[in-house]
């Protein structure tokens, strides 16, 4: 008589009546359903392994073991093993079966208080001696225990698991991963002792490679994660590993709502939530890049306020290392008013200034560039207001306080502002140019600022007036530098006797300068009979001249300021036409000496 008979496919084409009938089976035989799948075994034989069974058949010798052992926490595999341990077969244990084995053993109370070399403890001997030694065995035994969660945590045998995993990691932080690597870093990898893996490993077992933690379910990550914490296994390894189980399960499907089901939108809420809890508060241990992406996702898939909040604090925390990419978080909801979170960007920044005070000046130029970068993204956004741009202005205009550098992009976020908002009136374009710093602006954005059609009136006469300044200052410095290496040549010359050759040269350059001075008294003159005639052709109302010509071009031409030097060209261009009563005199003069030309420009208001 066979001990187990699962039922064939043809035996399964038979009437149900045939095979419910305990009557068709050979007196003592039993038949147990586990999950659909029949099962045909002895009582006896089960009862002589099993003391549940037995004391279930002592009560009552007629008892009905398929009723009473329907809900057994066992698969058909799993109980097959059971089966054939029963009739005396050779098992075929395995990490992946090992610990349902040791539950469903326990569950039919086959331990050595009942019989002698008991199932039971078979199981927990090879659990011990083959699963909990080994770092994959473990982790592999651990994603086992998925099936009897709760009889396995009885059983104590994912605390054991866990420890174990825990202690290895503890021994080679290298188990969890490679850590990420630092964005500052110039070292290359091959060199950097941090990064290579363990020398043991390399030497022994080259193909070796360790079960990821990834492939656990979240209830049995996180206790694994915070463990580790506590232990404090080295946290580059363990953000290391909860980068890989985000990437794993946090970005996966689309975050759109109407193709990813409900279910699956809610496990990616719980991951991106658990992980930022977890995550450790280091600064550069996750790159702005994959935090910027969790932050996308958090709010795509409504995530607390909690998860949202420490999210924005860590890439505040490390601004500095972050793109404008980063930075351009897709609004949402159907009011949306923006394309950009521009909110968001704004609480970050607060972040930055409220949580990190060591940041050095390197930092803080690259924070005030990420920002003006950030305002050119958004500043071609159609739908953003004034009011939003402007607050956005002031904030990438205090970032760059103190550092010195130019303000090429502020001006660049805001010609491209002016460009794709063309119903803006004149006083509120001169609003959105409110934070431009004129001064700290390069020729060639003052020389495009002084040709855009686009800016407000009053925003060009201010940016001549600084490029006028900036030009004098330019051919000042320039003649106190010749002045100087005049003087430095003299001296040379007098301390190797040649004073007379220095006095010589000398004399030459002061006839020169009084030759200048005279010129530029000529050209005084000049403007003087300049500003009479165009004050002239004020009080007759700016009249068209012959031929159609205006008048102010004419007078341009006449004084040369319609010229195609780089200088003149952005000083000159539209001004004499402006009605503010600004004139602009401007004048070219050569002077031949090593080959140089000056430009000498006054400034009348």
């Amino acid at each position: 008589m066979a001990l187990i008979r699962k039922k064939s496919e043809s035996s399964a084409s038979s009437s149900s009546s045939s095979w419910l009938n305990m009557s068709t089976y050979p007196s003592g035989e039993v038949q147990i359903h586990v999950r659909g799948i029949p099962f045909v075994l002895n009582r006896e034989l089960l009862a002589l392994r099993s003391s549940r069974v037995a004391a279930l058949l002592k009560e009552n010798p007629c008892q009905d073991l398929s009723y009473v052992l329907r809900d057994i926490p066992a698969d058909p595999e799993t109980f097959e093993l059971v089966v054939r341990f029963c009739r005396g077969f050779e098992l075929n244990l395995s990490t992946d079966n090992i610990v349902p084995l040791c539950c469903l053993a326990h569950y039919l109370g086959m331990t050595e208080s009942h019989s002698v070399d008991n199932l039971l403890k078979k199981a927990l001997t090879l659990f011990g001696e083959r699963v909990l030694p080994s770092w994959n065995e473990s982790v592999k035994a651990l994603r086992a225990s998925e099936k009897v969660a709760k009889q396995a945590m009885h059983l104590g045998l994912v605390d054991a698991c866990l420890e174990s995993i825990i202690g290895k990691a503890l021994a080679d932080p290298h188990l969890l991963g490679q850590p990420i690597r630092p964005w500052t870093s110039g070292v290359d990898i091959e060199d950097d002792e941090n990064y290579k893996p363990n020398v043991r490993r390399r030497l022994f077992v080259i193909d070796w490679e360790s079960e990821s933690l990834s492939t656990l379910s979240l209830r049995l990550y996180t206790p694994i994660i915070d463990a580790m914490v506590k232990h404090k296994v080295p946290s580059q390894y363990v953000a290391a590993s909860l980068c890989e189980y985000v990437k794993k399960w946090g970005f996966s499907g689309n975050t759109g709502g109407g193709e990813t089901s409900i279910y699956k939108r809610n496990a990616q809420r719980e991951v991106i939530e658990a992980v930022e809890r977890l995550l450790p508060r280091e600064r550069g241990l996750v790159p702005c890049s994959l935090l910027s992406e969790m932050l996308r996702f958090a709010v795509s898939l409504e995530a607390s306020s909690d998860c949202k909040n420490g999210l924005e604090i860590r890439i505040g925390t490390q601004l500095d290392q972050a793109t404008v990419e980063d930075l351009l978080i897709p609004s949402q909801g159907y009011a949306k008013e923006t394309q950009y979170d521009t909110e968001c960007v704004r609480r970050i920044l607060k972040n930055l200034y409220r949580n990190n005070t060591s940041l050095d000046i390197p930092g803080i130029i690259k924070v005030s560039e990420l920002m003006e970068e950030f305002l050119v993204e958004v500043a071609s956004d159609i739908d953003l207001r004034i009011s939003t741009f402007v607050s956005l202005a002031e904030m990438a205009a205090v970032t760059s306080r103190g550092t010195r550098r130019s303000s090429d992009g502020m001006y660049r976020a805001i010609d491209i502002y002016l460009d794709k908002h063309k119903h803006l009136t004149e006083a509120e374009r001169e609003e959105a140019c409110q934070m431009l710093d004129y001064q700290r602006m390069s020729p060639e954005a003052l020389e495009h600022a002084a040709r855009n059609e686009r800016l407000p009136l009053r925003v060009v006469v201010q940016v001549l007036f600084v490029g006028q300044l900036q030009l004098r200052e330019t051919i000042t410095r320039k003649a106190e530098a010749e002045e100087e290496e005049e003087e430095d040549e003299e001296e040379e010359e007098e301390e190797g006797g040649g004073v007379e050759l220095g006095c010589s040269e000398g004399g030459g350059v002061r006839r020169e300068m009084e030759k200048m001075g005279s010129k530029v008294m000529e050209l005084e003159r000049e403007c003087h009979v300049m500003r009479k005639e165009i004050e002239k052709g004020k009080s007759i109302g700016g009249k068209q001249m012959k031929g159609g010509v205006s008048m102010w071009k004419t007078m341009k031409r006449k004084f040369g300021c319609i010229s195609s030097s780089p200088v003149l060209g952005y000083l000159a261009a539209g001004t004499l036409i402006r009605p503010y009563g600004l004139s602009i005199l401007c004048h070219v003069h050569e002077i031949d000496q090593s080959d140089c030309r000056i430009w000498s420009c006054f400034l009348a208001i």
